[in-house]
């Protein structure tokens, strides 16, 4: 999925968590961070290339944006980082230990993690076979589950169009809920 839509569900999430429990601004605009940060990383050894090497901004710029199998050819070391980094960021396995170590830490759920492992759960069923399948569970394979491609013209219509109606019923829903409370008060 692509990274606005991302954090689109991932304040979605939090909007209604909000209706349940307490949930600071910092807390959501981590978890927001987090549901956006697994696609950064890989992103850093084409920008490094791109800027410091043979690349250029239309390299990284149809890197970031390329369909399935129209990736730009890229030097063979930016490739293997760029993989390896994608593969540790949208593995299940990484996430798990990262989350099972800030457990142990704090000794509570550590809620901004949740943003990051809604990025994995919705990568699985958002990347086809052919393009950036998700690895979750890496590093014991970087197989990953053939899904429809995010970038997929009628998925991104269907995807914004969710998200528009989510929205909708949140702000609809919270309106509705202001009015019931306001009236119970009197």
């Amino acid at each position: 999925m692509d990274i606005l839509a991302h954090a689109l569900w991932a304040g979605a999430g939090v909007a209604l968590a909000r209706r349940r429990w307490t949930v600071s601004p910092r807390t959501t605009a981590l978890t927001v961070a987090l549901a956006v940060a697994p696609d950064l990383p890989h992103m850093l050894p084409v920008l490094w290339w791109s800027a410091f090497g043979a690349g250029s901004p239309a390299a990284l710029a149809g890197y970031a944006g390329a369909a399935p199998s129209l990736e730009p050819a890229l030097p063979e070391a930016v490739q293997f980082l760029s993989h390896h980094l994608h593969c540790i960021t949208h593995s299940a396995i990484i996430a798990g230990v990262a989350t099972a170590l800030l457990w142990a830490w704090l000794r509570s759920l550590w809620i901004p993690m949740l943003g990051w492992w809604s990025h994995i759960v919705i990568d699985v069923f958002t990347h086809s076979a052919d393009y950036y399948p998700s690895p979750v569970l890496y590093p014991i394979t970087r197989q990953g589950f053939d899904g429809v491609a995010w970038n997929t013209p009628w998925f991104m219509v269907l995807n914004y169009a969710a998200l528009a109606a989510s929205y909708a019923w949140l702000f609809r829903t919270r309106r509705a809920r202001a009015g019931n409370s306001s009236a119970s008060l009197s």
